[in-house]
């Protein structure tokens, strides 16, 4: 009798502690319970820390604007000389140099003389140029193909010159603008600073262009001419003259080389 007492006690007692179990696990967590859990952070600012800030819907620039509508940055002008930047043409790089007003509409016009009888053959470039008389004296070509001088004056370290070289810049459609990018590239040759005012501009014989300009660098200014003529080479062939104002009665000689450069034959 007491043992089946006993084994029906353990048995009550095992149904009670299951329904114990099952009651906590149906039962809410306590509130400190939940409090313990991680939260997400809330939408908004708690209005006890102050306004929320306001939030503009649209996306900053930087983060909306393509590469299609962004702005370009601005292109800085080439030296003359320099290689140009990708997305550069050489005309606007010469349009953009302010050492160089544009041609007027109706330039000047050089009156040519007589071609001298005495001339240097430039078999690279294919042109003859004239010999010109004393003072001009030929000298160490390099880096060009020809090279006439005058004498050094006391005191100046500017002296007239006459060379001749393959054209050392890059040949465009118009035998003109060649000429007007030659020009550019032959301030490399006077002092820094210096700027071009056009004189002359016109065809030359043969198919070329001939122009004349005047130099300035500080107080002093120099008289200058290129001539771009086709002599049958692989580039065209460049003549180039420039006579300092320290030497100004030589400027008569400038007409007389840009009369008497021709295709040699």
């Amino acid at each position: 009798m007491r043992m089946r007492d006993l084994y029906r006690g353990l048995a009550v007692a095992t149904v009670v502690g299951v329904v114990a179990v099952t009651l906590v696990m149906l039962l809410p967590p306590r509130p400190d319970e939940v409090a313990a859990r991680p939260v997400a952070a809330p939408s908004t600012v708690p209005a006890s820390s102050g306004p929320a800030p306001s939030v503009s819907a649209e996306p900053s620039a930087s983060a909306s604007a393509s590469p299609s509508s962004a702005a370009p940055a601005p292109r800085t002008t080439p030296s003359p000389g320099s290689s140009l930047a990708p997305g550069y043409t050489a005309m606007e790089a010469l349009y953009a140099d302010t050492r160089l007003p544009k041609l007027p509409k109706k330039p000047g016009r050089v009156a040519m003389a007589k071609p001298g009888k005495r001339v240097f053959q430039d078999r690279r470039t294919g042109l003859a140029v004239p010999r010109l008389a004393k003072p001009w004296k030929a000298h160490r070509a390099a880096p060009f193909t020809s090279k006439q001088v005058l004498p050094l004056r006391r005191g100046s370290n500017q002296r007239g010159m006459l060379v001749t070289c393959p054209l050392p810049i890059e040949a465009q459609k118009s035998v003109r603008d060649t000429a007007l990018l030659a020009a550019r590239w032959t301030l490399n040759h006077h002092p820094k600073g210096a700027r071009i005012r056009w004189l002359a501009s016109q065809p030359a014989k043969g198919g070329g262009w001939v122009l004349v300009y005047q130099v300035r660098y500080g107080k002093h200014v120099s008289r200058a001419a290129v001539v771009v003529l086709n002599g049958g080479m692989a580039k065209p062939g460049l003549a180039f003259v420039t006579v300092p104002d320290s030497q100004r009665n030589r400027w008569r000689d400038i007409t007389r080389v840009v009369s008497g450069v021709r295709v040699l034959g």
